[in-house]
């Protein structure tokens, strides 16, 4: 969990103990729930503390919110909030599956500082994404594996068939994934034909993970972005070097 998560996790528990009743939470109770060590509760409370958030208590004892505090809202206009909910509902229908519920999660945290009519412009967002069934279920699974994999910078060995049906090999490097609006691409650099190619994910039958590799300058996503064989003028086409 990053640290501004954590931080937040820990104004909201202390919050919500203060709105039920006002007692007092203990470090190593926020450690349990949080994972992390007694310590670094104290460290974050410290920091709190000095940021101006009106934590009363100390080590040992147990800590509690002053009542009435809240986190200051996020402002937010009707289109901001309309994108923001939009774009959630297209991942949770057409991406994989730990992105929507990263997307969700995210939502979540939105909601819980918005107020209450910024909140119900979020509820009332009309615009709304339907999945495909069983087979998108599927390309969500991976999707996920493609993504960690190119995070990861792992090579993959893929089990490819084409446009025409015929199944290939293909040794590549991920660099990326695109949503072109309806189906998804792994950008690569691919080994057999030493240069970039794209591969529609929905046609990748099964991969291999054949560990990390180094990145190597020429091959890279930047590299990709810069070439200049018009690839990016072309948006109303398909992607070129695709198969």
């Amino acid at each position: 969990m990053r640290r501004a998560d954590r931080l937040f996790q820990i104004v909201q528990h202390l919050r919500t103990n203060a709105q039920s009743g006002g007692r007092l939470t203990t470090a190593q109770d926020l450690a349990d729930t949080l994972e992390v060590s007694p310590r670094t509760i104290y460290r974050d409370i410290a920091d709190l503390v000095g940021s101006g958030v009106p934590i009363d208590g100390e080590a040992g004892l147990g800590y509690m919110m002053r009542d009435g505090y809240d986190l200051p809202p996020l402002m937010f206009t009707t289109s901001e909030i309309t994108a923001l909910v939009a774009g959630a509902r297209i991942l949770q229908a057409f991406g994989g599956a730990d992105m929507a519920r990263a997307a969700q999660d995210a939502l979540d945290k939105i909601n819980t500082v918005l107020p209450d009519d910024a909140r119900a412009q979020a509820d009332a967002t009309v615009i709304h994404s339907i999945a495909a069934g069983p087979a998108q279920n599927q390309l969500a699974v991976k999707l996920d594996d493609l993504g960690a994999a190119t995070q990861q910078t792992q090579r993959l060995q893929l089990d490819y068939r084409d446009q025409h049906g015929v199944i290939t090999q293909r040794i590549v490097r991920p660099l990326g994934l695109w949503f072109w609006g309806n189906v998804w691409t792994l950008v690569t650099w691919c080994e057999l034909r030493q240069d970039f190619r794209t591969f529609r994910c929905d046609r990748i039958r099964s991969f291999e993970n054949l560990g990390a590799y180094t990145p190597i300058a020429g091959q890279t996503l930047s590299d990709f972005y810069g070439r200049d064989d018009g690839y990016f003028e072309r948006s109303s086409q398909a992607p070129v070097r695709s198969i």
